[in-house]
């Protein structure tokens, strides 16, 4: 009794966080497209899409990913993260418009994240469903107002930014992919041939894109739009 009350008085002294454990390491783990905030909201036979949405405060369960998959940040937060059996750590400030790719089928990765932050945390997810490349040849960008985020062996991605007016010439879709928008407006598609075709993009939105269309875009609103644009391989 006498070392039991010598234990509780040394931990009293630390402090309550000394009593805290990290998580049991066999609490449930749900597949990403189960898990809490995470909203499958498109499908077919090459991607899986999740709107993933933090309120501020609030995150996830313990979840696996186990896809390739190509992240989009429309709203940024900061999030803190977890593994199963670990304590958890704060990450770094997101930042607005980073696009990434993380090769997850080849180094599975289990987590819960919690948001942080007083703003919510909107990442719009792309999963790749086939474990290998379509055998799909995206092909260059090499007109003015795209710039190229990556290329690798799963996809090729793009993000496009135009001024009220501007308009980006003609560039030819090789591949199959989806347009995201970071920064909503007005736009006007322009294929020879065909009337404009306009269209009202809201932050968040995004679009399946089938190859084949040989398009510009030009900016008819009154505010700045910024898209990314992906193909796959």
């Amino acid at each position: 009794m006498r070392y039991l009350l010598t234990a509780l008085f040394a931990a009293g002294a630390l402090g309550v966080g000394a009593f805290a454990l990290p998580a049991a390491a066999d609490e449930k783990v749900v597949p990403v497209e189960r898990a809490i905030y995470h909203w499958p909201v498109f499908s077919n036979e090459h991607v899986m899409v999740l709107r993933v949405v933090f309120p501020p405060g609030k995150g996830s369960n313990y979840h696996l990913h186990s896809l390739d998959q190509i992240s989009v940040l429309v709203e940024a937060a900061q999030n803190e993260g977890q593994e199963p059996g670990k304590a958890p750590t704060m990450g770094q400030p997101g930042r607005r418009g980073s696009v990434g790719f993380t090769d997850y089928s080849k180094k599975p990765y289990t987590h819960r994240s919690t948001n942080k932050a007083e703003t919510p945390f909107h990442n719009i997810v792309v999963a790749l469903t086939r474990p290998q490349p379509g055998g799909f040849a995206p092909a260059a960008r090499d007109v003015a107002g795209y710039t190229q985020l990556f290329d690798n062996e799963r996809a090729r991605a793009w993000r496009l930014a135009l001024e009220p007016g501007q308009s980006a010439a003609p560039i030819t879709q090789k591949a199959p992919g989806l347009r995201i928008v970071l920064d909503g407006g007005e736009i006007a598609e322009v294929v020879a041939g065909e009337p404009d075709r306009g269209q009202w993009l809201r932050l968040g939105d995004f679009y399946w894109q089938e190859p084949g269309t040989t398009r510009g875009v030009r900016n008819t609103g009154t505010s700045r739009v910024e898209l990314v644009e992906v193909e796959l391989k």
